[in-house]
């Protein structure tokens, strides 16, 4: 019987010792499991409830200024307003919804952003590995993770490169048809890697190229198993163009004039920088999700919405997949990123200090979005006005 126990108690011991030593290269991160009513309850809005003074705001904005979009405020994880105005598709005078899919344009980039950093944390990225490390044959050595989570790689704009090459400009180009003409042509960066900050997609949908590699899946399918499906967000997915002929939405980007719908090309199929689609409900509950720490780390959100280059303008800055408003003597940040894409224009904000989340998504780009400071005064917040404007 002793025998017997102490072959017991050994073997116990070395299940204990075997599960102890998992293979150190890759971290273990254990996030909080989302409660499954949770979409729900924190989507719940009284439109008889809703602030008066926000809604007379956007009602005035869309009537004087032509404003035509989706809008969602909450305070303390409480919509306190929502609302919907003018079309879906002009043409077809069809009428925006609250579920309406918008293309986010460069909204995009938080949600790359937060992919990546997911990796990072699960010990299967760092942020100073480099891009050769994950395609030998990319042409410019030394940029790293972070430099392009924060646009310090350098690198020139894709958009504007491929445009002069890319011959079929209604067929979608991936983003291994723009590594591959990277590699072929290997056009001039703009500056040096690291010297200084510079707004660039190019750095994102290399971001996004990375993660399938690493991953071993489809971007896509990153996103909605470690993202969407994590956070709730039953209407957000991502659409190139190189997979859907037509995209499976409703919503149509709209010029300045309302008689031109804006057509998507070959720039439609390249992710990461822009392409998923998705809804003011969605993004608030990503907004959550990040916030109560069910997609990363409150340190590596910390890192996140730090500026990583010197303040523009005294007060603004770039972080990792963030844009950001920082007054250090009033102890204010506003982490807030914008959109201009194809007909959308958007900003989502997110106040750290009052808790309060503002998401305006846009589909006629006719200049009313800049029109918001009224919004952030009724709130008691900052007026976050310099990035809104800005060609992204």
């Amino acid at each position: 019987m002793h025998i017997l126990r102490s072959v017991f108690y050994l073997y116990i011991f070395g299940v204990l010792l075997s599960s102890c030593s998992s293979n150190t290269s890759e971290k273990k991160v254990t996030k909080k499991l989302p409660d499954p009513n949770r979409d729900s309850i924190l989507l719940i809005y009284n439109p008889a409830k809703a602030d008066k003074k926000l809604a007379e705001y956007f009602k005035e904005l869309h009537r004087k200024r032509n404003f035509n979009g989706n809008v969602l405020v909450a305070k303390k994880g409480k919509i306190i307003y929502e609302g919907t105005f003018g079309w879906a598709d002009y043409l077809h005078r069809d009428s925006l919804k609250i579920k309406s899919q918008f293309q986010l344009a460069s909204v995009s980039k938080p949600i790359t952003g937060t992919a990546v950093l997911m990796l990072v944390e699960q010990g299967k990225l760092k942020l100073t590995d480099s891009v050769e490390q994950f395609f030998p044959e990319f042409p410019y050595k030394g940029i790293t993770i972070e430099m392009l989570l924060s646009h310090r790689s350098g690198l020139n704009n894709y958009v504007y490169f491929s445009d002069k090459i890319w011959k079929e400009k209604y067929k979608g180009m991936s983003n291994l048809d723009v590594m591959r003409l990277y590699a072929e042509y290997k056009p001039a960066p703009y500056f040096p890697p690291n010297r200084q900050f510079h707004y660039n997609n190019t750095n994102f949908m290399l971001l996004a190229t990375i993660v399938e590699k690493v991953a071993g899946m489809p971007f896509k399918t990153f996103l909605q198993k470690n993202i969407f499906d994590v956070a709730g967000m039953k209407n957000t997915a991502l659409y190139p163009t190189t997979e859907y002929s037509k995209i499976p939405v409703d919503v149509v980007g709209h010029d300045r004039v309302w008689r031109r719908s804006v057509r998507q090309d070959f720039l439609d199929g390249t992710v990461g920088d822009k392409g998923v689609y998705s809804t003011i409900e969605d993004l608030f509950l990503f907004d959550r999700a990040l916030r109560d720490g069910l997609l990363l780390e409150k340190s590596t959100l910390d890192s996140a919405y730090t500026p990583h280059s010197k303040l523009q303008n005294q007060y603004f800055g770039y972080g990792l997949g963030w844009r950001m408003y920082v007054d250090s003597v009033r102890k204010e940040k506003v982490i807030y990123h914008t959109g201009w894409w194809h007909g959308f224009r958007h900003i989502y904000l997110r106040d750290q200090k009052r808790d309060i989340t503002i998401i305006i998504l846009s589909n006629l780009v006719n200049g009313s979005i800049n029109r918001i400071d009224e919004v952030y005064k009724i709130l008691g917040m900052p007026v976050v006005r310099r990035g809104v404007s800005e060609d992204e």
